[in-house]
């Protein structure tokens, strides 16, 4: 018989895995069961920092009170009517949402490759009803090395050969262009063009941070080319980078912005689009939809991420402690780290492979007990959660110290 969960090691669990789920993820051999703020505790009570906060999906730490909160006072209330009936929480975060970001209406979804579809279409039907472009010939500008998601409309358009590779035939009507190269953007836009879909700081790339002016110049293309602006700040977005968006650090106002992840504090998927007036107004009823986005728990805890943010705290935190994470890497350049590129809480960080992969750096860390996530090889992200504290951060960055100096 098999052995009650509760009775299972780490092992146990990681081994009870294997013949059961598919193997579309390679986890660090950690097995977590409790969390609060900013640590996690595995199966056998061993604590570690997380430095990677869900991908940006904790920006607010495990279990912020707040969003506890108002989870359980929703639970206790109602969780979900599909949008067939109207719900009592939807229209206020829809308002707070909309004011937070300086736009006007919001489509709510739940995962954010549900967001980065719902935005394809939204710019595909305006394209077609507002622009005036030909029957099925939008085309959406896009950047190499782009993460967006892995659904099949999302892969088509990816440089990654990882998500591409046995998922064909792929959606036509996308065009890929170098990041952080407006010659090359200008140069791909013409009259077919329905948007410009980029993120302000690619992620799964390594955090690239594009050169200062670059976002300005997309959003002046755009503008004069007549075609929309489209910002994923999925991980970027919502405090991450100092700022509400990362937008804002050129401030720059997008048509269309897609948000998830942190938007659902760590509790439940929610993800949204939101954008101008004008943008969202060309779905019709029974042209989109989503049997749970919106749904009233959704709204309660993005309400509640939303009061958050509104404070500014939050965006203060990452400013400040950013600075502690960028003096504490720039210590480590030339002693096992090569470079980094950071803003606000954020950092991509490459390892000189005479020190180890990426990978091999992480089960280092997990050991000392840290938690972090490699990307492209050598590379690392920290990204924890904003809740981190200045002795917290320096004790990560003295534990990556630690194991790039190991004999």
């Amino acid at each position: 018989m098999t052995a009650p969960v509760t009775t299972r090691t780490s092992a146990d669990l990681i081994r009870a895995e294997e013949p059961v789920l598919a193997h579309n993820y390679h986890p660090l051999p950690v097995v977590v069961a409790r969390a609060e703020g900013t640590w996690v505790e595995d199966v056998e009570g061993r604590r570690y920092l997380d430095m990677l906060a869900g991908y940006s999906a904790l920006n607010f730490g495990h279990r912020h009170p707040a969003l506890i909160e108002a989870a359980h006072r929703q639970l206790d209330r109602l969780t979900l009517t599909s949008r067939a009936f109207h719900n009592d929480k939807l229209a206020e975060f829809a308002e707070r949402l909309a004011e937070l970001t300086g736009l006007d209406m919001v489509l709510p979804m739940n995962t954010g490759a549900e967001a980065v579809e719902s935005g394809i279409k939204v710019a595909r039907k305006w394209a077609y009803d507002v622009k005036g472009v030909p029957a099925d010939r939008a085309t959406i500008v896009v950047a190499a090395e782009n993460f967006h998601g892995r659904t099949t409309t999302i892969v088509s358009f990816s440089t990654d050969e990882t998500a591409r590779a046995g998922f064909g035939p792929f959606t036509p009507g996308f065009r890929i262009v170098p990041y952080n190269d407006l010659a090359a953007l200008e140069a791909a836009v013409d009259e077919t063009t329905a948007a410009v879909l980029l993120e302000p700081i690619q992620g799964e790339a390594g955090v690239m941070i594009p050169d200062d002016g670059y976002l300005t110049g997309v959003r002046e293309l755009t503008r004069r080319k007549g075609c929309l602006f489209i910002a994923d700040e999925i991980q970027s977005g919502l405090g991450r980078t100092g700022r509400t968006l990362a937008v804002d650090h050129e401030s720059v106002v997008p048509d269309v912005l897609l948000l998830g992840k942190a938007l659902g504090g760590g509790i439940v998927p929610v993800s949204a689009v939101v954008a101008r007036r004008d943008v969202l107004s060309v779905l019709r009823p029974g042209e989109h939809g989503s049997t749970f986005g919106g749904n009233p728990l959704a709204a309660a805890v993005g309400t509640a991420v939303v009061e958050l943010l509104e404070t500014g705290e939050f965006q203060h935190r990452a400013t400040e402690l950013g600075v502690v994470l960028r003096d504490g890497l720039t210590e480590l350049v030339g002693k096992g780290v090569l470079g980094f590129r950071a803003r606000g809480l954020w950092a991509g960080v490459d390892i000189d492979p005479a020190f180890g992969t990426g990978r091999e750096i992480g089960e280092r860390l997990l050991r000392e007990g840290v938690l972090v996530k490699d990307t492209h090889g050598s590379t690392i992200r920290l990204a924890p959660p904003l809740t981190i504290t200045a002795d917290e951060l320096t004790g990560a960055l003295g534990a990556l110290e630690k194991v790039l100096t190991r004999d």
